[in-house]
This record gives C-alpha cells, sequence and structure tokens, in this order.
C-alpha cells in the first residue's frame, strides 16, 4: 500500500514539473562597454532616487515581449531560433535619451533598416514556429531602447527625470553578433545567446 501511494505520488509531482511555465524574452544584451555604462546610470538612478525596477535585467534591446513558456518544450523553443537566419554583421548605435510619457526613460537606439528587419524576422519565427504573439509591440510599433528607468517610476519623479535627461548625451556604436533568450529567475539573466555567423567564427 505505501508503495503505491508512493507511486501516485511521484507520478502527480512528474505531472506538475511538465507543466511548469518560465517567463522568457528575446533581447540583444548589450556588450561593453555599453553594458557598463548603462548599469552605472540606473545604479545612479537607484542610489539617488531609489529605482530599482531596470536593474532586474541587463542593460539590453527587447526584440520579443516577454511570454511564457512550458519547461517541458524549452528545446522546441531554443531550436527555433538555433535555426534562425542571422544577417550579415551590422551596426547598432546609440545616441542619447528618449521618453515614453509618463513612465520610462531610455537610451534612444537608431532603428536602422537592418534592426527594423530583424526584429520583424525574429517575432515571425516566435509566431510560427512557437505559436508566439508580441501584441504589445504590433500595436505600438517597434521602438528599439535601452531602457534605464520604468515601472516604479512616478509621474512626479519622471517629468523631473526628463528634464535632467534632455541634457544628457550618450553615444555608442557596436556591431551586432547575435541575440539572447532571456530567462526570469530571481533576475532576468541572459539564458541562451543564438549567435550570428561571424560571432561563430
Amino acid at each position: 500500500m505505501i508503495c503505491i501511494k508512493a507511486y501516485f505520488r511521484s507520478r502527480k509531482i512528474t505531472r506538475i514539473n511538465q507543466f511548469f511555465v518560465g517567463k522568457y524574452f528575446l533581447a540583444i544584451v548589450l556588450p561593453e562597454p555599453a553594458q557598463a555604462a548603462f548599469e552605472s546610470i540606473k545604479q545612479s538612478l537607484y542610489q539617488q532616487y531609489g529605482l530599482k525596477g531596470a536593474l532586474r535585467s541587463p542593460a539590453h534591446i527587447t526584440l520579443h515581449m516577454p511570454f511564457e513558456w512550458p519547461e517541458h518544450k524549452l528545446d522546441k523553443l531554443i531550436a527555433a531560433f538555433e535555426a534562425f537566419e542571422h544577417p550579415q554583421p551590422f551596426a547598432i548605435e546609440i545616441r542619447d535619451f528618449g521618453f515614453f510619457e509618463p513612465r520610462v526613460v531610455f537610451g534612444a537606439v537608431i532603428l536602422s533598416e537592418k534592426l527594423e528587419k530583424l526584429q520583424k524576422n525574429a517575432v515571425f519565427v516566435a509566431k510560427t514556429k512557437c505559436g508566439l504573439l508580441n501584441e504589445a509591440e504590433n500595436r505600438r510599433g517597434f521602438h528599439p531602447h535601452v531602457t534605464v528607468a520604468f515601472r516604479d517610476l512616478k509621474k512626479p519623479l519622471f517629468y523631473t527625470l526628463k528634464k535632467e535627461f534632455e541634457t544628457k548625451s550618450v553615444a555608442f556604436q557596436f556591431e551586432y553578433t547575435g541575440f539572447s533568450l532571456m530567462k526570469l529567475e530571481d533576475k532576468w539573466v541572459e539564458f541562451r545567446k543564438f549567435k550570428g555567423p561571424e560571432a561563430l567564427k
């Protein structure tokens, strides 16, 4: 009788694990020295104003909004993007700051034709190979950016920071080498990088 109970208990645990869902998104994680520079900005905002929402992830450019995915099907998700046809290397440029009123401050990424095509292709693969939708991005369009403050940024402080960051400047340029699957653990972490052809050499 004990053995039978143990058997059904183990079967229940297995079924729970099968349907465990993780949270993910697709992004280009900034390389150094841009990564360190934006992390420094976020740390400064935390020290001065207590803003810590943007500290939950490394500095990045989102290609596909966060989504949930069953852990037991993770191989399917990874395989879809391992087979992704990356473009040839191209320059990604960050220039100064921008704002989504009244809650977001970000480093402004220049929307080049190649970056826009990359994002559309990533969303297309996510939809056709994995059944994932990118509804929020589809409604407002793709506006590449590197967030430094959001979520816990309240309206009154937003306008204070807007005045401050309108006078600040930043300029970085780096080469595209691939994008990453980000996973939410205690914080968002770079779970898997899908490298472009030049990065594989």
